[in-house]
């Protein structure tokens, strides 16, 4: 979705601070929050990484730009563990000693498609001019906001994969191809440096012949 965590190519947030011998974890809670969601995608398979992500693109924007990532992953896996029903939201809170925050609910979106697809053959091939087509969405995309309506060139086409889209809101399975796609500095960001190139993975849905 669109919101506070779509960074990429905004200004006025300063340069990323990097912290000298980082550990893994900086408090124990962190170790515990990140066990909590390995242990809910791939044991419990109370739901999937795209809808984990969804659920932490939910938080509010003032929330989730003062958090720490590990405070993002709890909030992900506990909204979520709410939501499908496994932990009941007013145990948390007793459990807790007061409110238990959760992210927003899922925005009402189209009907998606209801049969499984595959796209098996891959539309474009390394060398292609392609135009990033992906529309603004109230719900999960992997489609960054700063290369919408820009043209790049496909350098990589990779296996294919499911769809984040359909992944993170429903059980219908699409798998098609993404591409790394290579853009010009310059025709992203405003002083961008005209020798350097960025890559972005995108998928095929996002994309459009040139």
């Amino acid at each position: 979705m669109d919101g506070a965590h779509d960074l990429g190519g905004k200004a006025g947030f300063g340069r990323v601070k990097r912290e000298q011998d980082e550990p893994v974890f900086h408090h124990a809670w962190e170790g515990v929050a990140w066990a909590l969601n390995v242990l809910s995608i791939a044991k419990l398979r109370a739901y999937k990484t795209d809808a984990y992500r969804h659920a932490v693109e939910r938080m509010e924007p003032g929330w989730y730009l003062n958090s720490r990532y590990y405070e993002r992953m709890l909030t992900g896996v506990t909204t979520l563990l709410v939501e499908r029903g496994i932990v009941p939201h007013e145990e948390l809170e007793r459990r807790a000693g007061g409110h238990v925050p959760l992210s927003n609910a899922v925005a009402p979106l189209p009907a998606f498609q209801s049969e499984d697809s595959e796209a098996a053959q891959a539309r474009f091939a390394p060398g292609d001019k392609v135009k990033v087509v992906a529309s603004p969405t109230l719900g999960h995309t992997r489609c960054p906001a700063y290369v919408r309506g820009k043209v790049g060139s496909v350098r990589l086409v990779f296996p294919l994969a499911f769809y984040p889209e359909l992944r993170a809101h429903s059980n219908v399975k699409r798998r098609e191809h993404s591409y790394a796609v290579a853009f010009a500095a310059a025709d992203l960001w405003v002083g961008g440096d005209g020798r350097q190139t960025v890559l972005v993975e995108l998928f095929e849905s996002y994309l459009d012949s040139a």
